[in-house]
């Protein structure tokens, strides 16, 4: 396989790329970001030099470079990760998600189609996708599954249904072989921190205040992302063209209980006295349109493809308490805005790595 990743350098992407290049050495794995700054090369250090690898900056928008690293790399298969995600970023500036989300896209499945010329044997065209498409759920037992109708309620959730869409489309109408998947929640080492897990650790490390939506009933269902990373693994070599797999935790949380989690397990591991960090949570005023809930049923994966989580909320997030405290650089990096210098030092004197 020669793959093409895109959005390999941010949160989710990195891992799917690590995964990739070190599960299957055989494969060719190209990496194609345009390093918005939510893409940090920092993430992928352990492997940037692996000989089944290349790292390409550039825009999936960008009609030309998306051909050439088909033409040049005989692409066989695509796992489509870039995304414009932060759901608040969406309400301030929609536009830019539709760009990305939406035509970035639909470049990106008609230069495949274009390359590939309808000879589809050996080809496979993955969209990763999200939960927040199906759009709200009550208090209840009711779960999103694959056939749940769509219900977008945000800018970024629409931007992504129409993707959805899209990629239905070629295969219906060109039948070109697709498959989709929408996970939930995702957390997790690397992640940027603007999204509630890691803005949380932050802030408790740092004793700054927690801010929490609304009362922070809100209830969502977390996937550790390496769990996510391994689904995505097990959807590319045996998910069926044409499906769509719904990827759970199994893990539904309020987010103020995520929060008051947080800081007693990090009282612990910091040294302070129980109840110290809970002080520091402060509500604020509830996101425009903030959806109550959200479930996956993750039964189709695990009856077809054999898939179910490896790790529980308490194991993973442990897991992620760790790796935040031992990577302080990496978190310094990211707030401070300097790891957006790495590419420069690392890649801009050879013109692009691929």
């Amino acid at each position: 396989m020669n793959i093409l990743v895109t959005g390999g350098a941010g949160f989710i992407g990195s891992h799917v790329v690590r995964r990739l290049v070190t599960q299957y050495p055989n494969y060719h794995i190209v990496n194609l970001d345009v390093l918005t700054y939510a893409g940090n090369l920092e993430n992928l250090k352990d492997i940037q030099h692996a000989k089944n690898y290349t790292f390409v900056k550039g825009d999936i928008g960008d009609e030309n470079l998306v051909s050439e690293i088909f033409d040049k790399h005989h692409i066989t298969h695509v796992v489509h990760l870039a995304a414009e995600s932060h759901v608040d970023r969406s309400i301030k500036d929609p536009l830019i998600f539709l760009k990305t989300n939406i035509l970035g896209t639909a470049n990106l499945l008609q230069v495949a189609k274009k390359y590939w010329n309808d000879q589809y044997n050996g080809k496979l065209f993955y969209h990763v996708s999200t939960d927040e498409v199906y759009g709200s759920l009550e208090m209840n037992d009711q779960m999103f599954t694959e056939t749940t109708p769509y219900d977008p309620r945000s800018p970024y959730s629409a931007s992504k249904a129409s993707s959805d869409h899209l990629v239905r489309a070629f295969y219906h109408t060109y039948h070109m072989p697709v498959v989709i998947s929408n996970c939930s929640n995702n957390y997790g080492p690397n992640h940027f921190p603007e999204k509630l897990i890691p803005l949380i650790i932050h802030n408790i490390i740092n004793k700054k205040p927690l801010p929490v939506y609304g009362k922070g009933e809100n209830v969502r269902d977390w996937l550790y992302v390496e769990d996510h990373a391994r689904a995505i693994d097990v959807i590319l070599h045996n998910g069926k063209a044409g499906e769509t797999y719904n990827i759970g935790g199994h893990n539904e949380w309020k987010n103020i209980d995520i929060v008051t989690f947080l800081c007693d397990a990090m009282d612990k591991k910091l040294g302070r006295k129980t109840g110290e960090s809970r002080e520091l949570i402060t509500y604020v005023t509830d996101r425009a349109g903030h959806d109550l809930r959200y479930a996956i049923d993750a039964t189709k994966i695990k009856n077809e493809l054999g898939w179910v989580p490896q790790e529980t909320f308490e194991t993973g997030i442990t897991k992620t308490i760790d790796w935040y405290m031992n990577n302080q650089e990496w978190l310094d990096h990211v707030t401070s805005g300097s790891y957006q210098e790495y590419y420069d030092m690392m890649y801009a004197d050879s013109a692009d790595k691929n």
